[in-house]
Parts: structure tokens; C-alpha cells; sequence
């Protein structure tokens, strides 16, 4: 695997372990590490490819974590990456279902098929756009919750942090298990299921198993998913 996609892969994978370490820590110095750490995973690629806009930028955000290390506001900021990078996703979903897209795991399904959404069978085509709607759905729901969870957390949340104790609250440490951890055994448990199910209505797919299905994702290559989200 080249630079390019390790690096972002292990930013990704370090991102919710930093982020719950930080939530627990309560800290600004630790708060500032784990969203330094999302920095560069949001500019990995242009960084790679020795892009000076994305270096300085880098730097410059960089720079702005420093200062605020010694302040409450990184975990304050800290709050937000659970929702906003969730409800993104689940709006890149969404509008891909509004004409005259297709929608995104149509076109998933159609290049791993070697063929064009319009040429897939129609019972197929059907389900790919339902289950564009449903990950559109589930997303939608998580950062819903994200962001209401960070609302009512204490101490950190943003009512206790504007003087306002909710009249329902949860910990911090409950906030960030869900937000920073439990979101992605959700996302995976949906995703299992989904594909548990896909098997059952489609058995004869272009693939052998869960892995062989991976593999083929990933060999559709960088551009192709650039491209998918674009």
C-alpha cells in the first residue's frame, strides 16, 4: 500500500482512540492532539502530494492548536467532529439520490458489476438505491444523536459549558464512548447485516465472501472514489 493511502488510513484509525483519550483527559493540551491528528487526516493527500496550499494551511491550523492548548476551547471544539463528519456523509448519501445523480452505491455496485447503473438488472438497481437511502438514514440519525448528546454532556457539553446543567445530562466519558466509539460498531453492525442480508436476496454476486467483497471495493482504486464523492 503506497503512502498516500496508509497514511490517512492510520490518521483515521488513531482519530477516535486520540479523541476518547482526550474526552477522559479533559485537558486542552490532549484535545489539541487528537484534533491535530484530524487536520492532517483531512490533508493528508494534498500534503503527500507536496500541495503549499495544504502544507500551510496544516501549518497554520497547527499553529492555532498550539495556542490553544492552554485553553478550554479544543475540547469544546472536540465536540463537533462526531456530528459534522457523520451528517456530512450522511448528506453526500442523501443528495445523491436527487436526479440527476445516481446514487452512490448504485454506482458502487454497477463498477464492481463492470457495467453502468442503467444496465443493472432492476430488482438490483431498486435495492442499491433503497440502501442508499437507508445508510442516508442511519447517518442522518447518528449525528443527530452525536449532536444532541454533546448538548446535554457534563461537564463538558454546551450547555454546561455555557452555565445551563440540562435537565437530563449524560457523563463526558458517555458522551465520547458513543461518539468516538460506539458510532463505528454501528456503522460496522449495520454494515454487516447489510451485507448478511444482500447475500440471502442476491446470491450470486461478483464476489466469494466478506473479504474477497473488500478486496474488490478497494481495487476499484483512489480515483473511483474520489471521483464516487466528488
Amino acid at each position: 500500500m503506497n503512502p498516500a493511502a496508509l497514511l490517512p488510513l492510520i490518521l483515521a484509525v488513531a482519530y477516535p482512540l486520540l479523541a476518547h483519550w482526550a474526552s477522559e483527559d479533559g485537558g486542552g493540551a490532549s484535545a489539541a492532539i487528537a484534533l491535530a491528528d484530524l487536520v492532517v487526516l483531512v490533508l493528508a493527500v494534498p500534503m503527500l502530494e507536496r500541495r503549499a496550499w495544504a502544507w500551510a494551511l496544516a501549518l497554520l491550523l497547527g499553529a492555532g492548536l498550539v495556542w490553544l492548548a492552554g485553553t478550554p476551547y479544543p475540547q469544546l471544539l472536540l465536540l463537533a467532529p462526531p456530528m459534522l463528519f457523520v451528517g456530512l456523509v450522511a448528506w453526500l448519501f442523501g443528495r445523491s439520490l436527487v436526479a440527476p445523480r445516481e446514487a452512490l452505491i448504485t454506482k458502487i455496485v454497477a463498477a464492481m458489476e463492470r457495467t453502468v447503473p442503467a444496465a443493472l438488472a432492476p430488482d438490483l438497481y431498486r435495492y442499491s438505491r433503497r440502501l442508499t437511502a437507508a445508510w442516508a438514514a442511519v447517518l442522518a440519525l447518528l449525528a443527530l444523536a452525536n449532536g444532541v448528546l454533546a448538548t446535554i454532556a457534563v461537564p463538558g457539553g454546551v450547555l454546561a459549558r455555557l452555565g445551563h446543567i440540562p435537565a437530563v445530562s449524560i457523563t463526558q466519558s458517555q458522551w465520547s464512548l458513543f461518539a468516538n466509539l460506539a458510532n463505528y460498531g454501528i456503522v460496522g453492525g449495520f454494515f454487516l447485516g447489510e451485507y448478511a442480508l444482500r447475500r440471502r436476496l442476491f446470491p450470486h454476486r461478483p464476489y466469494r465472501n466478506l473479504l474477497d467483497f473488500l478486496r474488490q471495493m478497494a481495487a476499484l482504486g483512489p480515483k473511483f472514489w474520489r471521483d464516487l464523492f466528488a
